[in-house]
């Protein structure tokens, strides 16, 4: 009889969890932009969901191979922290918003940004989302809840010896540039309402690391800035 290697479940479990996680956004992502768009006449989303889903496929391929782990750290959704729980049941409208307002606004026609800004917002989009995929790669550790594991080691290195928080930087651009991507300039407003609390996430965010992470000090005081230079 052959035995089963260590581990060997939990990695064939979180190999299914990401492939499982992969087709569902494939079929649901087009889905939420026919539904809140009323029209398969929105070429738009359709470009957009290409631009998102087409790294995300190479990616989680790469992943299932090398690290099937980072989908449970990735996909855990409570957060241990009160005030990252807070700020979590705050931030979902407002983040479905910067989808669910270009849905509407292709319903209803409310705007109609320059076809240049579309394309120059397409283009961001890819390159938020690359630079995600490339804080993924770089920190095997980065969930979506804040806490730390226990063999986590500060990383310094690639975008995060740049600043300290390079995945919300690149969320936070992504955020910006969706809504114009998709055609609308109406859920910039969602965008920019949210960004409030990734100030708060941050700050709560490094007191747990500064808490919890042997070397985040060190690390906070070589690496000045969070987003960007000059700025925060």
């Amino acid at each position: 009889m052959v035995g089963v290697k260590p581990g060997g479940a939990e990695q064939a479990r979180s190999r299914r969890r990401g492939l499982i996680r992969l087709l569902a956004a494939w079929i649901l992502l087009p889905i939420f932009f026919w539904a809140t768009g009323g029209s398969l006449l929105w070429p738009q989303a359709w470009i957009y969901c290409a631009v998102l889903l087409v790294p995300m496929t190479i990616f989680t391929v790469w992943m299932v191979k090398h690290d099937p782990s980072f989908f449970d750290r990735r996909f855990k959704k409570k957060e241990k922290e009160q005030a990252q729980a807070r700020l979590q049941s705050l931030a979902v409208p407002l983040f479905l918003s910067v989808f669910i307002l270009p849905g509407l606004d292709c319903r209803f026609g409310w705007s109609d940004p320059p076809l240049a800004f579309v394309v120059v917002a397409l283009l961001l989009t890819l390159v938020s989302y690359l630079m995600i995929l490339r804080v993924f790669l770089e920190n095997r550790w980065a969930g979506r809840t804040v806490e730390t594991w226990g063999d986590q080691k500060v990383i310094d290195t690639g975008p995060y010896a740049v600043v300290r928080h390079p995945m919300y930087t690149a969320v936070m651009l992504l955020l910006l540039v969706t809504p114009v991507a998709l055609d609308s300039w109406w859920g910039v407003i969602g965008a920019l309402v949210h960004y409030p609390i990734f100030y708060f996430r941050i700050r709560n965010e490094e007191d747990v690391l500064l808490r919890e992470l042997a070397g985040y000090e060190e690390y906070r005081a070589r690496v000045r800035y969070r987003l960007t230079h000059f700025v925060w």
